[in-house]
């Protein structure tokens, strides 16, 4: 019986040597090692070529490369040499927080994600608060809607990563969630749930657990 072995490349990254599986985004590398990037659309199934790199967080250094590039899109190759800390890129990607942060209102105390949110962990990480300064407040005050008979949407903690879209997208031949508007407006809209898709809902409950942001909460029973 012929066994598969996973081909690897060697790269350098902050100036460490890694081995990674060959074809594997350098965000999944990096993250797999221990080395941490500010990142809040990944999912476990991307590929360089699938990973929206909507967040614009992941950003690192590639030498030969010329600018910042989304680590998440890029495929690690033999040789690789990776700056994921340098003040340029934390600039960037706190510049890329503090906009994510314009369009969401801060109420941690309030939130089920609280202590487990992504924008708590990368705020730390960076060294900064959750103000959205130096951009002015964008956020609108919009209502939480209950409409979906499994979770209320609280359009005011989304950021837009579409996780829950994609999940959906996994988990159902028929994705039941997607975005609607644009810009600051868009918002995660669904179809007018029937009674299958409530059932099918209310088994899975993927995109709730799955949101980094608490902007799905399950119904209280």
């Amino acid at each position: 019986m012929n066994t598969a072995v996973a081909q690897t490349v060697s790269l350098t990254v902050n100036h460490r040597a890694i081995q990674v599986e060959k074809g594997a985004s350098l965000l999944s590398a990096c993250l797999d090692a221990g080395i941490f990037i500010p990142h809040l659309c990944r999912m476990e199934t991307d590929t360089p070529e699938t990973a929206p790199a909507s967040c614009r967080l992941c950003l690192v250094e590639i030498e030969g490369i010329s600018g910042p590039v989304t680590s998440c899109t890029v495929a690690v190759s033999e040789g690789m040499v990776v700056r994921t800390d340098t003040p340029e890129i934390k600039d960037l990607q706190i510049q890329a927080l503090k906009f994510l942060l314009s369009v969401h209102k801060v109420d941690c105390r309030h939130c089920p994600a609280n202590k487990a949110c992504a924008l708590q962990d990368i705020a730390a990480f960076l060294g900064v608060g959750l103000s959205c300064k130096p951009y002015d407040k964008l956020v609108k005050d919009n209502p939480v809607d209950p409409s979906h008979p499994v979770f209320d949407y609280y359009p005011n903690r989304c950021v837009h990563c579409g996780i829950c879209i994609r999940t959906c997208a996994q988990v159902n031949s028929v994705p039941l969630l997607t975005f609607a508007g644009r810009g600051i407006e868009m918002k995660m809209g669904y179809f007018d749930p029937g009674p299958d898709t409530c059932t099918c809902c209310l088994e899975c409950k993927k995109c709730i657990e799955n949101c980094p942001t608490g902007a799905l909460a399950k119904k209280n029973p």
